[in-house]
């Protein structure tokens, strides 16, 4: 790995998040509205590259500081680039000190198959 890309990753980390996405799909988090515990409405989300054909999106979170801890997360049905507030319920973040927390959206087609997948990564609070 280049120094560049060794700068661009740090930078990226320090920022707290990290997309990353599959068939080009991407995933960005922002907390918005969030409350500081244990709010049940998922965050404000924004897709990118979403597959032709997507008619669901399966989303999950998980606590890369507690992995032991289930978040959940729900399945949407998918209408369009972004997520608003509260689209799904989930057991929202309430971490003793900031943790880091993982995004996974996956694109399903009619079938329940996976079609595209992205991940984010978002520090809390």
């Amino acid at each position: 790995m280049g120094d560049f890309m060794r700068i661009l990753l740090a930078a990226a980390l320090v920022c707290g998040f990290v997309t990353t996405a599959h068939a080009g799909m991407s995933v960005s988090v922002d907390w918005g509205p969030t409350k500081k515990c244990f709010d049940s409405k998922s965050p404000p989300m924004t897709l990118a590259g979403v597959p032709a054909g997507t008619v669901k999106l399966d989303i999950r979170m998980s606590d890369l500081d507690a992995p032991d801890f289930s978040h959940g997360g729900g399945k949407v049905a998918y209408s369009g680039a972004s997520l608003p507030y509260g689209a799904f319920s989930y057991r929202g973040p309430c971490p003793p000190s900031p943790h880091t927390y993982l995004f996974t959206v996956k694109a399903l087609d009619a079938a329940g198959k996976t079609i595209g997948t992205a991940k984010a990564r978002k520090r809390f609070p």
